[in-house]
């Protein structure tokens, strides 16, 4: 025997109507209670609808963009039950599934109103017609301040596990339909983080920081205020920035190349790369004297296992570069930078930029990279500290050249210095050898002649 029994939207605060961002079950679906069905958006955060029984799904009555408020009907799920729960229409107390259902009403004066939803521990007000010892909905709106993006697929009840354990589940990994989190999910990820030792220092993915939230401001109380969404690039790296700055111990290294030669050099072949169709940069020269470094330092063409145990090297010689794109920016890669020539990397070089910022790059060029380079030259700037791209070691960053006296031994001399900035995971690599690998780099650049042999 089933019943069919509509789901209908909880209690979302103070929003009257908010869109429905994303449909999670299809007609035929089988769901546990607690599985969530749709997920809405305010302006601040998101929220999962759970489904309150177990059953099949059977209609669904809300589409993607959709607009829906508290007590709007988003599917129907048709309800199995057992042959003894409805002996008769009724169970052993004489009460019909329907009645069985219908949350409890006074039957005396003295006793509690239970028409008016139960209070929740929180202070906010339950979902009507939910009894006492049933878990209320997820976190409402107004206790939320996350950006839609970066919340993770799970019920309500791994939601719940995951906050009694103290995981972000940003830094799990789903194995179930549309990546959702499984309670298994949740379990494997904690017994990893106990059996690696991080489970208090945040492990690879930062879990366990116990970071203090951000403060919750209206800004509009101090003025005029407009809001503005991050673009996808931005809402997607920001999290990886996030954890990679929280989880690696950074250091920088700073040092200055003498790159007057290698300026007239490549101006002199300006020509000769117009001719073949491209444009020699210095980025191009960067690329090849990040090669020639990896090579004399192999351990920073390397990445670092989960376990922190085990130092993985790199036998192929991939370089990432930064591209500063309209929506963010973007680190695209270039591909066995040991076996192509200058021209043939500026012909990829500029193929990549282009596509960046066209917005036309395929997941796979935004892989494998080995090191990174990014490049502020064009823009300004004497240092920075840039952020390193996990699971590699280290990132270069470059700022703008600039004309400075010298000394020879005997007189200043005028000289193009570029200064260079090396970002690096000091679990592997100590100040020495990345003060090696710098200014083992600016001798590179100092001398194109060193690349040849």
């Amino acid at each position: 025997m089933s019943d069919k029994q509509e789901i209908k939207v909880p209690d979302i605060g103070d929003f009257d109507k908010v869109p429905v961002i994303e449909v999670l079950v299809s007609v035929g679906d089988e769901v546990e209670k607690e599985d969530s069905l749709v997920t809405l958006e305010s302006d601040k955060a998101t929220m999962e609808v759970p489904s309150s029984e177990s059953g099949k799904v059977v209609e669904v009555k809300v589409a993607e963009g959709d607009e829906v408020g508290e007590g709007d009907v988003i599917a129907v799920v048709e309800v199995y039950e057992s042959a003894g729960d409805a002996s008769e229409g009724g169970d052993e107390d004489g009460k019909s599934g329907d009645e069985r259902r219908k949350p409890e009403t006074a039957s005396s004066p003295g006793a509690p109103d239970t028409h008016s939803p139960p209070a929740r521990a929180d202070g906010n007000q339950a979902v009507p017609g939910w009894k006492d010892d049933v878990p209320p909905p997820p976190v409402p709106f107004d206790e939320m301040d996350r950006e839609p993006g970066s919340l993770p697929h799970a019920s309500p009840s791994v939601r719940k596990l995951a906050r009694e354990l103290g995981v972000e589940l940003s830094g799990v990994s789903g194995s179930g339909r549309k990546g959702r989190i499984t309670e298994d999910d949740l379990k494997a990820h904690v017994r990893q983080a106990m059996e690696s030792g991080t489970a208090t220092a945040g492990g690879a993915g930062g879990a366990g920081l116990n970071i203090a939230a951000p403060p919750q401001v209206d800004f509009s109380k101090f003025g005029e205020v407009e809001e503005e969404k991050l673009s996808r690039i931005k809402r997607i790296s920001g999290p990886n920035l996030h954890r990679n700055w929280v989880s690696i111990p950074h250091v920088t290294q700073f040092d200055e190349a003498d790159v007057t030669e290698m300026e007239a050099f490549r101006k002199a072949s300006k020509q000769q790369a117009e001719a073949a169709g491209t444009k020699m940069t210095p980025l191009v020269f960067l690329i090849k004297a990040v090669v020639a470094a990896l090579k004399e330092f192999p351990h920073f063409n390397a990445s670092l296992s989960n376990d922190g145990e085990v130092l993985i090297r790199k036998k192929y010689f991939h370089v990432g570069v930064a591209v500063d794109t309209p929506n963010g920016l973007v680190v695209p890669v270039l591909r066995d930078c040991d076996q192509k020539g200058l021209i043939e990397l500026a012909h990829e070089l500029t193929d990549l930029s282009t596509r960046a910022r066209d917005g036309k790059l395929k997941g796979d060029e935004m892989k494998g990279g080995c090191f990174s380079i990014s490049s502020l030259g064009g823009i300004g700037g004497t240092a920075f500290t840039p952020i390193i791209n996990a699971p590699e070691l280290a990132i270069l960053g470059v700022s703008r050249s600039e004309m400075k006296p010298v000394w020879d031994g005997e007189q200043f001399q005028p000289r193009l210095m570029l200064p260079l900035s090396l970002s690096y995971d000091h679990r592997v690599i100590d100040g020495a050898d990345a003060a090696r690998f710098t200014r083992f780099l600016a001798e590179q650049l100092e001398d194109l002649r060193r690349l040849l042999l």
